[in-house]
């Protein structure tokens, strides 16, 4: 086994075929933990860091392989970029594997994530090196809108941080 194979990563759990975390079908994984805290959140059960449930990049990578429907990848949460090394992993392999790689993120790109922000590291840029879409910005309730296409209020941006041709995103 390759050393990237047995890394591990905290989650909350896998939709293995959702159609509404991104463009075409995706394998959703929720990262557990999240720093923000937001009233109303979607998946308040991500938001504990303690340990909920350890997986190997492995383990994933050959459930993501299973399905030859997938379109893409969806990083949702909790927060990713709390763990941004081995998503960083993950996302390279994403990437070889030739899917779409999408993320859900409280921080906004330039703000928190991009060079000189809040949580800005090495491992976060590796990690949006792979990543094609970043919806960004915290949920906030008073700008709730049903009628957005992946997001669910008016403040979260979708950022194409690296375009494809195919992702009608």
């Amino acid at each position: 086994m390759d050393n990237w194979e047995a890394e591990t990563l905290n989650i909350s759990g896998i939709v293995d075929d959702s159609i509404v975390d991104g463009p075409g079908l995706r394998y959703t994984i929720f990262v557990q933990g999240c720093p923000h805290g937001c009233p109303e959140c979607h998946n308040p059960q991500t938001h504990s860091f303690e340990e909920n449930k350890r997986v190997t990049l492995g383990q994933l990578m050959s459930e993501i392989k299973e399905n030859p429907l997938l379109y893409g990848v969806t990083f949702s949460g909790g927060e990713p970029f709390c763990q941004p090394g081995p998503l960083a992993i993950l996302g390279q392999q994403i990437k070889k594997a030739g899917m779409h790689l999408m993320c859900y993120s409280g921080y906004t790109y330039e703000t928190d994530l991009a060079e000189g922000g809040a949580v800005h590291t090495e491992d976060t840029d590796e990690m949006l090196s792979y990543i094609d879409v970043l919806v960004d910005g915290e949920f906030v309730e008073a700008e709730r809108d049903l009628t957005l296409q992946f997001r669910g209020s008016r403040n979260q941006r979708i950022l194409q941080l690296h375009p494809r041709q195919d992702v009608p995103v």
